[in-house]
């Protein structure tokens, strides 16, 4: 049986709600030396989001620098990759890639053009990185055309980001199974 590494250059914890996926890949990340950087794509509009926020950030401690970014994860992975002369980034967690996508369906952006851009982004660095994503794609279809393009434009990020991942792990109850 294989088991979680913590040396994988891209690891994707997939998982459903509130099934480890952000605890565990906060401990793989502490596993690596240097500076710990959190992209959180999420967008604290209302009291409830606002204490989750609260609550992950005082779980991961002072080792974290966060950044905000709900759409320019691209973006941040290149500055970070660009800053990265002194090599002192241990890791880069991204979470979660779920509430990226509907920022970006939000926003009315396209969807192939922004996965290309992450993608390349995840090409360059030097540095690990573990993204966290939603599986949405296990129960009924949606009612509704919305729900079902969501579901379908994270199908294809998910698919698109396990090719690139060099590990892939998902979750359920707090256990982690292998995938990659």
């Amino acid at each position: 049986m294989s088991s979680v590494r913590a040396d994988a250059k891209i690891t994707l914890i997939l998982g459903g709600a509130r099934s480890g996926k952000s605890r565990l890949a906060e401990e793989l990340a502490q596993k690596r030396s240097g500076r710990l950087v959190y992209v959180a794509t999420a967008e604290a509009w209302d009291e409830e989001m606002r204490a989750r926020i609260a609550e992950h950030k005082a779980r991961r401690g002072d080792r974290w620098h966060d950044i905000e970014a709900p759409i320019a994860i691209a973006e941040v992975l290149r500055t970070l990759h660009a800053n990265q002369a002194g090599g002192d980034t241990g890791a880069v967690l991204i979470d979660c890639m779920t509430l990226w996508l509907s920022n970006l369906m939000h926003a009315n952006r396209d969807i192939a053009t922004e996965t290309a851009g992450l993608l390349a982004a995840l090409d360059a660095v030097r540095f690990p990185v573990l993204l966290v994503s939603n599986e949405v794609g296990l129960g009924i279809v949606p009612d509704n055309k919305l729900a079902r393009d969501f579901r379908d434009h994270q199908g294809r990020l998910n698919q698109a980001l396990a090719a690139r991942a060099d590990h892939a792990v998902f979750m359920a109850a707090g256990l982690p199974l292998v995938l990659k």
